[in-house]
């Protein structure tokens, strides 16, 4: 009877320890092996940060698993930084991105998808105060109406550059983003975007989608990446926050007389932010005082005489200028180049005709 008990109270002590490394092993996040060592140290580094942030050990290790450190990303981002533009680097003229941006495909598509979604996109307006117009016209920018989305697997490409290290501090929260997005319920397969990182049909950062994305139709869910209507719905909700300002027109075209003195009206503001994008802002001023000056609007009415705007050059002196108001502030926000903000609100009175 001794024997029997002795060989029982073995048995549970091999069970205890096997149970017990169990546990310790499912204590630690599991990260396959990509091969790069370095890398693999670095994403594991991260598993208390993302704690932190409220993912659990089953979500991080779903999100990191058999991740690989991308090259193809690592070229991207080399190519895309090429020099850094200097004060003295030449700014190319607007008219020919124009000309790539507010084309007969997109101007056509947007009319379409805009009649197809009027009253859905009616509603959204509503309640964002956002032109119909302004959000299909990014919509179209971004992925040509949900056509273009990307195909890179985010985590693997946000850990990439992350690790990389040159933008680490705007990467690497990206990334643990993803892994709380997971968190609240979005499928990991459906996170694929560009290889910077922007996903779904608006292009929104993970961190922007937690901050903004919005549910357009109702399910409860804001699938930015499948619903147009919560894609729709989530740029609203972007250029609501950023400060759009409902019955205000975006800007206006308009012609500046051989003798207008530019210097008088330069910005005495040393900009923060996207500073080759506001230095080329003039001060603001009402509309009525740009008209007082002689500027005039081209193939259109003044706005309100209050409403306060810059005035942008894109193509220098003797061509088409423009006169920009704080909802221009909010596209820039969106995407902080001018050429962009314009061809943005340029689309959108495409569509409106």
């Amino acid at each position: 009877m001794h024997a029997i008990f002795l060989r029982i109270g073995r048995l549970f002590a091999v069970a205890a320890a096997v149970l017990s490394a169990w546990l310790l092993t499912a204590s630690a996040p599991l990260h396959a092996q990509s091969g790069d060592g370095g890398f693999d140290a670095y994403v594991q580094s991260l598993w208390p940060k993302a704690q932190a942030r409220g993912v659990s050990r089953q979500v991080f290790d779903r999100v990191t698993a058999g991740l690989r450190y991308n090259q193809r990303v690592i070229a991207l981002d080399r190519d895309n930084l090429g020099s850094p533009p200097t004060n003295d680097t030449p700014i190319p003229n607007f008219a020919p991105y124009k000309a790539r941006h507010v084309d007969a495909a997109r101007i056509n598509g947007g009319r379409r998808v805009h009649d197809r979604l009027l009253p859905l996109l009616s509603r959204i307006e509503a309640r964002t105060g956002v032109p119909t117009s302004i959000m299909i016209a990014i919509y179209g920018h971004e992925t040509a109406y949900g056509q273009v989305t990307g195909s890179f697997d985010l985590p693997e490409a946000l850990a990439t550059l992350a690790y990389e290290g040159r933008r680490r501090s705007l990467f690497e929260p990206e990334f643990i983003a993803t892994m709380e997005m997971v968190q609240r319920g979005v499928p990991r397969e459906v996170l694929k975007g560009s290889w910077a990182g922007a996903f779904g049909y608006p292009q929104f950062l993970p961190s922007v989608y937690l901050a903004v994305a919005e549910d357009g139709d109702g399910d409860g869910r804001a699938n930015i990446w499948s619903s147009e209507a919560d894609a729709i719905e989530s740029i609203g909700a972007y250029l609501r926050r950023a400060g759009w300002r409902a019955g205000q027109p975006w800007g206006v075209a308009v012609t500046v007389p051989s003798s207008f003195d530019r210097n008088r009206f330069a910005s005495r503001l040393t900009p923060t932010r996207c500073p080759r994008v506001f230095a080329r802002h003039s001060r603001w001023r009402s509309m009525a005082e740009w008209r007082a000056d002689g500027i005039q609007p081209i193939g259109g009415r003044w706005p309100d005489g209050q409403v306060q705007a810059v005035l942008l050059e894109p193509d220098g002196p003797g061509r088409t200028a423009f006169l920009l108001t704080g909802n221009y502030r909010a596209i820039l926000d969106y995407n902080c180049s001018n050429f962009y903000a314009l061809s943005v609100g340029l689309l959108a009175d495409e569509i409106d005709r």
